[in-house]
Formats: structure tokens, sequence, C-alpha cells
């Protein structure tokens, strides 16, 4: 049998990428040359390569190519540092080192060409996003023909691991989504969302919890937590050593928390207004009535921030002052830097989403559940590929990632509203918008504000969230504080003293002016953010009062115990 040369591939490859024509053919769309798709999507948004920098790339790709080549072919195996490729089935093997190698080299080809574009900042973005796609889904990682591991464990296993990997995609195609976690194991209402408490009001759009106290006292001042409708709420309570709820409760708060709708075409008509005024606004009157206070403390997480606040700053246009204090976790109020999100938020795509949906309609969970694995494929997409499909394996149980995978729907009036008045033209903060009738001014929100962002957010990156102190409480800037954890946005946040992982930091030096400035005099801190946030809530919690011995009152019977029939409901 005649075996093909290598040095025969590596100079045919050599020779085919010293050829001008192709890499005229990925830097231009001219008639004469058939264009590589890279070259079509620069066209389309008005950006190129100027032809120096075409000349260094292919200097310096062609060079580290013979490096490579001329590296394995002397028998030594290539340095291959990506944990993808960190298995000794990877490591062990020079063909399948060399092959790793050559794909990162190409990777980092494409991620240096992206660097060299004349383009806006957010024209090369969205070109760094799309390479960058293309760069993870070509992993050869991702292929049983190429994953060394995938074939040593079929080999293995006599072949089981392939028809157990098929039988693992075939379900998946049944679910509509890939599984990230066993979601035999979890269920919710059995062991997540645990918290004792009852439901003590409902609307069509949300249900009202409120928890059972745990101490003997309790502040006087109630805790109402909006969490975001994006997603379901019990991430803020998913098992006991892990439930920000439950945490909350045993800090000796009597805590009410929205649990919102997964709506269905009954809601395909409602409005961001509807859910500040008949969500938010309608809550704030039930635990007023229920815990006889006029002030509460409001807390609100990610988009559940954003409405918390145009809630509030909607009851001070109307001349009331329901918040003794605010908190905010990594949520945007000002949406000037929005990170790789800006990336699906430009006017066409907003155009297109209200021309299908500004009148009504739902925008599908899984929609939005796959916009937000696309921010990290390796982690959310390509890693349960190589894992449940190549190999075989079941995902193990993660309470995190069975909530990732519970989607919720979104109103597609609300949700086309959302992204052209804060995602597109960034109005919340200028106070031109109208919501529920009354001018939104958030600076005239009288409350001192706790504002968290996580440090690794690819959703709101921390000095957005950072930005709302200067929103906030003008004039009375001491009153707010900014605490920034490690992690991502929901990891950060879900970070329980119970585990006593990660770390914080914090500066309450004064006012440090720009985040940068604010993170150079910051203080790290081991451990979890969580009893500063007690400490701010009890700082706001007023006096030390006997806790009520049942929940509700005579407006506002119990229906049924937490965690309700909403959060149960599965889109479809």
């Amino acid at each position: 049998m005649n075996l093909p040369d290598p040095q025969a591939i590596a100079n045919a490859w050599m020779s085919q990428m010293s050829d001008p024509g192709q890499w005229q053919s990925w830097f231009t769309t001219a008639p004469a040359v058939e264009a590589h798709p890279l070259a079509a999507m620069m066209q389309d948004v008005g950006a190129h390569i100027k032809p120096d920098a075409t000349e260094r790339l292919k200097h310096d790709y062609l060079n580290d190519f013979a490096a490579l080549w001329q590296e394995f072919v002397s028998g030594k195996t290539p340095a291959v540092g990506d944990r993808r490729f960190a298995s000794p089935a990877w490591q062990g093997n020079p063909l399948t080192a060399f092959n790793a190698a050559a794909y990162l080299l190409n990777a980092k080809f494409l991620n240096a060409m992206v660097d060299t574009v004349e383009a806006t900042p957010q024209q090369k973005q969205k070109i760094r996003f799309a390479v960058q796609q293309i760069v993870d889904a070509m992993s050869p990682a991702n292929f049983l023909a190429t994953n060394p591991e995938a074939q040593q464990k079929l080999i293995e296993t006599k072949g089981e691991s392939l028809t157990k990997g098929l039988a693992n995609m075939l379900a998946d195609m049944n679910k509509g989504h890939i599984s990230l976690s066993d979601e035999s194991a979890f269920e919710v209402g059995r062991n997540l969302a645990m918290t004792e408490g009852t439901v003590v009001y409902e609307t069509p759009l949300f249900q009202l919890i409120q928890y059972t106290p745990k101490t003997a006292t309790v502040n006087q001042t109630p805790l109402l937590m909006v969490p975001p409708c994006i997603n379901k709420f019990y991430i803020l309570d998913l098992q006991p050593e892990n439930s920000l709820v439950r945490y909350a409760v045993e800090q000796g708060n009597t805590v009410f928390l929205i649990s919102w709708s997964n709506p269905d075409k009954s809601l395909a008509h409602t409005t961001w207004d509807d859910y500040v005024d008949k969500g938010v606004i309608n809550a704030i009157r039930a635990v007023q009535d229920i815990s006889g206070q006029k002030k509460l403390n409001m807390f609100g997480f990610c988009v559940g921030g954003t409405i918390v606040s145009t809630a509030l700053a909607v009851l001070a246009a109307r001349g009331e002052q329901v918040a003794n204090s605010l908190t905010l976790l990594t949520t945007f109020l000002d949406f000037n830097d929005t990170g790789v999100l800006d990336v699906f938020v430009d006017e066409t795509q907003v155009a297109l989403r209200e021309q299908q949906l500004k009148d009504g309609g739902l925008m599908p969970g899984r929609d939005l559940a796959s916009t937000f694995s696309s921010l990290r494929p390796n982690d959310l997409v390509w890693n349960y590929v190589q894992s449940n499909y190549l190999k075989g394996n079941d995902p193990a149980a993660f309470d995190l990632l069975f909530w990732n995978s519970d989607s919720t729907n979104l109103p597609g009036p609300m949700f086309c509203w959302y992204l052209r008045n804060t995602y597109l033209e960034n109005k919340l903060k200028t106070g031109e918008l109208v919501v529920a009738g009354e001018c939104v001014d958030l600076s005239k929100i009288d409350a001192p504000a706790f504002i968290y962002g996580s440090r690794e957010d690819h959703i709101v990156p921390w000095p957005s969230a950072y930005d709302s102190l200067s929103i906030l409480n003008p004039g009375k800037g001491q009153a707010n504080r900014f605490v920034l954890g490690a992690s991502g946005h929901i990891a950060g946040v879900i970070n329980s003293p119970v585990k006593n992982k990660r770390n914080y930091w914090t500066n309450d030096g004064g006012k440090a002016g720009s985040a940068d400035a604010w993170f150079d005099g910051a203080t790290e801190v081991a451990g979890s953010w969580w009893p500063e946030w007690a400490a701010f809530l009890n700082q706001h919690g007023g006096k030390k009062v006997k806790p009520k011995a049942k929940p509700g009152n005579a407006k506002y019977q119990p229906i049924e115990p937490a965690p309700g029939r909403y959060v149960k409901v599965k889109a479809d």
C-alpha cells in the first residue's frame, strides 16, 4: 500500500498558503476572486484589511507553520497548552498533538486577522464574535474522526460509547436542547426552590411568595426580591446550602419574592409598562399591605434590577418614595457598554424583531437560551457535544446547569421595547422615557444602594454595573456601596458563605471616580460577599420585631405553598 508522503503534504500546503490568490480570497470580494465567507462578512459591514497587514499576517503564519512542521518531522511532540487538549490521549501521540497545535495556530491566525480589520468598534466586535464561533466549532475535539479521547473510549467499550452517544443526541433532539445536567436528578419544589413559604397573591403576570421567618426577631422593614423575568427565580433558591433567599431569611429578614409567569399566548401582548406597573408596583402594594410598612428594602437581579429601578422611578414621579434601600445585582442602568451582547443588537436586528413581535407574540425561551449559550460555546455547547455524544457519557447532576436549561418565554412587545430603549438607544438613564404614564428619572430614587458586579461577567460587564453609582443618589454618593465579586454573571452571585469559595473586592475609601480607579484602590477579601449584603440590609432594616405568626392577611390569603405553580411551567 502506498502511504502519503508527509513532506509532500507539507510542501503542498506551504505552496498553497504562499499563493497570493489564496490570501486575496480571504480579504477581498473582487469579482475575479472567489471570496472566502469571512471576506463577504467584512464587506457586509464595510470593513477591510490593509495590504501591508495582510502581508504581515501571511509572513507570520508561514513562519509559525514551518516551525511547527519542522518540530513534528524531527520527532518532537508539539507543546499544546489549551485545556481541551490536555489529556494523555492528545499529548501522548505526536500526530494528535500536531493536529491540535495546527488548529491552535489557525485559530491564532484568524484572531490576528480580526485585530487588523479596519472597522468601527461595533463592526469589529461582530466580526470577532463570528470568527470565534467558527474557531470554536472547528476544534478537532468536536469530531469523532479527530478526537483521540473519543476514539480510545470507542475501542475500550467495544462501540458502546458510540451507541450511547447517538442515543443521547437523539434524546436531546427530542427535547430541543443539549443536556447540560442530569435532568432526572432535580425537580422544582422537591430538591430545588425548597425554602419554606407561601404564595399569598397572584395575577396572570406573577405570583408573590412570602417566606416563613426562621429567626426569633426580624427586621421591621421587609425585603422584596425581584428576579429576572428572562429566567426562573429559583436561581436565587437552588438548594439550602446555596440559596440566597434562604440566607436572607436566616439573617432575620421578612422576605417576599416575585415569581414571574412563564408567558403563553394569553400574555403575548404584555408590555414593559405592564411588568413595571402591574408587576413590581402591584407587588409593592401587596407587601406594604401585608407588612404594614410603607417602605421596603428592594432587590433586583439582572433585568429584574432594571425593572425594579424603573418602578421606583415611576413611583418617585408620583411623589412616592417606597424604597428604604435598593440592592442591584449584575444590573444595567446605563447601557453604554453592553459587552459581547452588543453583537446581537443593532437597528436592523431590532427592527426585525419589532416587525415580528412588537404587536403581539412570544420571544421563545429556546431562542434566548441559544443566544446566551453562544456567548460561551466551549463551556455550554461543545464541551457537552464531546462528552455526551462523542464519548457517550451521561451529564452529571448540577443544579445551576439544570436551571440554565429551564428556559422562559418573553412577551414580544415587552422584549422589543427593552431592546430598543435600553440596549440600542440607552434612554433609561437620560430621563427620556415615559413608563406607566410617568417620566422615568432614576436620579429621583431616594434610597441608599448596594450595587454588585461580577468581575468576569460576560452579560453585564462589571464597569457597567459600577456606573449605576453615578446615576443613583446624586449628591448622596456616600450612601451607596459597590462590591465586586469573582467569577461570572451567575456563579459570582451564587457564592454562599457555606462553600467558602472565591473572593470579592471592596473600596469604601470615598468616591473613586472610574471603575478602574475604584479597582486600583480596592481591597481583596477571601470568601463570599453575602455577609456584606446582609450587613447592608441590617443597617437599613429598622428595629427588630417579632415575626408575624401567619403569612398574608385578611386581604391576601394563602393560595399554595412555595415555590408555587408558575415556576414549574415549562416553555413551549
